[in-house]
């Protein structure tokens, strides 16, 4: 088949997934355009480790790792980038299954050479069954789906959004691999925003670069019910904040925060007139809705404002890796 070949990686670092975990590895091997491999990089979790090595140990397609890095989401897809064989590498979360295209509208996408990062669009799936009504479609980042706001078809971005992604492999040649120290840690503080680093500092080093997201590359996202609350929704947006204000200290507030003053000028005041307008007609959830926007950016401004403290006072809070192969040969 033409195109480049592409490796998945899924990082996983629970037992609590083990069905989700075989779902998206069985969605990854559905693929109309199936890839290279698929590995499945475990974070310092033996129980798992052994467990998923017995259940693909006759499988060539499949690839069980250990995260040679520190605990956490970016050294675990740092270890799968340097395991990895393809031109390309596609990131897939651990509770989420891929349609059928999704590997296909990727490999599109690099048909031009200068295309070096390629997402695709992150669609919830409610544990209660639909979305809660005071749930804004802004905000769907704090359940990591695809939020409102964002432009349809496919369209140039500063970054793409981490668990539906790819990347070339020679974007990790220039920019170094995901930073520590940003991303997840397991069940912590639900922070993120590590591609949004990587992304800025791989156009840094590539001006060239093109970043694109097609939203026919769809992946279903799994919302557990916990996430349905409000309790989470002010716990994600104040780690937003905080990760954030690592971005800005990492490559400049003038791009760490350029497509967010876009979001928060033009996407939220739409959202909050949108909410009271369907509070005014007597539609569920309007009400909720403008007010959880509201709070939304108010927690993400104090997570902001602590986190810029914090960096201030406790110097560079996280590190830039560079990706060796599984020689040890360092590929930047």
């Amino acid at each position: 088949m033409s195109g480049p070949g592409v490796s998945v990686v899924i990082c996983v670092y629970t037992e609590d997934r083990w069905e989700d975990i075989l779902a998206a590895v069985s969605s990854v091997r559905a693929q109309s355009r199936p890839p290279l491999e698929t590995l499945l990089v475990v974070d310092h979790n033996t129980a798992l480790l052994d467990r998923l090595s017995s259940q693909y140990k006759d499988a060539d397609d499949v690839r069980v790792l250990a995260n040679a890095g520190p605990r956490g989401l970016s050294a675990g897809r740092n270890t799968g980038i340097a395991a990895s064989r393809g031109e390309v590498v596609a990131f897939l979360d651990d509770d989420a299954v891929a349609e059928r295209d999704w590997l296909r509208r990727f490999a599109e996408a690099y048909a031009d050479p200068r295309v070096m990062a390629v997402g695709g669009r992150t669609v919830p799936v409610w544990a209660s069954g639909r979305r809660p009504a005071w749930f804004p479609e802004e905000f769907d980042w704090v359940v990591g789906c695809t939020y409102k706001g964002l432009p349809p078809g496919r369209v140039r971005v500063r970054n793409v959004l981490g668990g539906n992604a790819s990347f070339r492999r020679s974007a990790f040649d220039a920019a170094g691999g995901f930073a520590t120290g940003i991303g997840r840690d397991g069940d912590k503080r639900p922070l993120g925003c590590e591609e949004t680093e990587l992304c800025i500092r791989l156009t840094r080093a590539r001006p060239e670069a093109i970043l694109l997201i097609d939203d026919r590359a769809v992946i279903h996202h799994r919302v557990p019910g916990a996430r349905e609350h409000f309790r989470y929704f002010r716990t994600r947006t104040f780690a937003e904040g905080l990760s954030k204000a690592l971005v800005a200290r990492s490559v400049g507030a003038d791009k760490g925060l350029e497509s967010e003053r876009r979001y928060t000028t033009r996407v939220l005041p739409a959202g909050v007139a949108r909410g009271l307008r369907d509070a005014l007609l007597a539609r569920p959830g309007g009400a909720g809705r403008a007010g959880a926007i509201v709070a939304g950016v108010l927690t993400a401004a104090g997570g902001y404002a602590v986190g810029s403290l914090r960096a201030r006072r406790g110097g560079a809070p996280f590190r830039i890796v560079r990706i060796e192969d599984g020689e040890g040969g360092t590929r930047r």
